[in-house]
């Protein structure tokens, strides 16, 4: 059974930058695709990013776009999620999770795996 792990969370402030990890137990990955979604304290689950397996298309949120870049391993089935420029509002669990595309992730359906969630905390 296919199983997510993030890494890389913690407590940084306004202006720091932090690399989160993805990491997939198990799985070939010839298709489909590795996306991050977070949850800020109150409010619901929104899409962040999203890359392809195979040819490493990327798809991103506005609100992180031009700040953020995912990259994946494909030998090592891991995705990292690069963010700069974090502000208060970035503040939120993160989370990894498989699909069969980058539409398919960014609307959040036919989601096959998520991960537990990493916590990001931005202090101003």
């Amino acid at each position: 059974q296919e199983r997510l792990v993030e890494s890389g969370g913690g407590l940084v402030q306004a202006g720091d930058s932090l690399r989160l990890s993805c990491a997939a137990s198990t799985g070939t990955f010839n298709s489909g695709a590795l996306g991050w979604f977070r949850q800020p304290p109150g409010k619901e689950r929104e899409f962040v990013a999203a890359i392809t397996w195979t040819a490493g298309h990327t798809r991103y949120a506005d609100s992180v776009k031009g700040r953020t870049t995912l990259t994946y391993d494909k030998a090592k089935k891991r995705g990292d999620l690069q963010m700069t420029s974090l502000q208060p509002e970035d503040t939120a669990v993160y989370y990894c999770a498989t699909g069969p595309s980058l539409w398919h992730l960014q609307n959040s359906m036919d989601i096959r795996t998520w991960g537990q969630g990493t916590q990001v905390t931005v202090s101003s």
